[in-house]
């Protein structure tokens, strides 16, 4: 099964972190991410600051239905994201999981916007926000 396909579980304080080989295996099937001080780190740079908060909007969903949330710092046009897990103090596959599906969420949309008129906001759009140009996001 694809890591974009697997849900996030609850791990228990007293779990295992992933081991090196589970690591390196596991680093194979995600998008440039970088591993640093028991984490995975990636950023992501956008054509806007708009898109960049956007972008997180979105991953923000994400997090929440996987109950997994990654360190998220957004500088100007750039959205840097570290994940770890740390109930145990460490990698869980659940951080695999999530780059994965924050990887799926950049490139879908990426390919989005370069194939239609698609825009950072249809997301919420679809949730009940509307835009109101001289108003701004409702």
């Amino acid at each position: 099964m694809k890591l974009t396909e697997m849900k996030c579980i609850d791990p228990q304080p007293t779990d295992p972190s992933l081991d090196r080989a589970q690591i390196q295996q596991y680093l194979k099937e995600i998008e440039s991410w970088s591993l640093e001080d028991r984490a995975l780190k990636k950023e992501f740079l956008f054509k806007s600051f708009l898109e960049a908060v956007a972008f997180v909007k979105n991953l923000a969903i994400i997090a929440e239905e996987q109950n997994h949330h990654p360190d998220i710092i957004i500088s100007y046009k750039k959205v840097k994201l570290t994940l770890s897990t740390h109930k145990i103090g460490g990698l869980s596959l659940n951080d695999f999981i999530m780059a994965a599906k924050i990887d799926h969420l950049f490139f879908f949309k990426i390919n989005q916007k370069e194939n239609s008129s698609y825009n950072w906001r249809s997301q919420e759009d679809r949730q009940g926000h509307r835009h109101n140009s001289r108003q701004g996001w409702n």
